[in-house]
Parts: C-alpha cells; sequence; structure tokens
C-alpha cells in the first residue's frame, strides 16, 4: 500500500465529512416532507387559523353587539325563511276566514244499456 500525500488525506477526511452532512441533510428532509409530518402540520396550521378567527369574532361582537345580534338575527331569517312563509300563510288564511277547500271525489254512474 502506497502511502498518500498529506493533501490527499485532508481531501479524503472533508470528502467523508461533506458525504456525513449531506445524508443528515437527506434524512430530516424525509423526515419533512413524510406524509403523517405534512398532515400534523397542516392540521396544526388550521387549528391556529381557526382559534384566530374565532378570536376576532369575539372581539368583534364585544365591539359591536347590536350590529352582531342583527347579523345573526338576519341569517337565522333567511335559513327559517320557508317555514316562516307557511306560518304566515296559515296566519293569513285563518284571519281572513278562509279555509282550504278540500278536494272531493265525484263518482259518475254511466248508463250503459247492454244490447
Amino acid at each position: 500500500m502506497t502511502r498518500d500525500p498529506p493533501e490527499v488525506l485532508a481531501a479524503r477526511i472533508e470528502t467523508e465529512r461533506a458525504r456525513a452532512r449531506l445524508m443528515d441533510t437527506a434524512q430530516r428532509l424525509q423526515a419533512r416532507i413524510s406524509p403523517s409530518t405534512l398532515a400534523s402540520n397542516a392540521w396544526q396550521g388550521a387549528k391556529e387559523k381557526g382559534a384566530d378567527m374565532a378570536e376576532n369574532a369575539v372581539d368583534a361582537v364585544r365591539k359591536r353587539p347590536v350590529a352582531a345580534t342583527g347579523v345573526i338575527a338576519a341569517i337565522a331569517l333567511f335559513l327559517a325563511r320557508e317555514p316562516l312563509k307557511d306560518l304566515a300563510g296559515k296566519i293569513a288564511d285563518g284571519a281572513s276566514g278562509k279555509r282550504p277547500k278540500k278536494s272531493r271525489k265525484t263518482t259518475s254512474k254511466s248508463t250503459e244499456t247492454v244490447a
């Protein structure tokens, strides 16, 4: 075996160090892009964003409680519009004394003669 000059030995040592750093970086990147890590990070971000939005909503209601109540009432009326229309129709029919007519089936007897 031949003896290598000191420069070559230093280059080999530096190469091994660089290879070790590269492998460490590759392992850390692989851990960062694993599906479980990505899902966990997305879930954590969604929870934080939801908490921030809820906190902002509470602050807005505290600043303007009357406006917030009006908005909530408008949304409730919008969501309940069909039952409210039915109720208003029933009240209007009851107040005017009108009753919905029930359809009556009429049977007609045919007079056929058998010849």
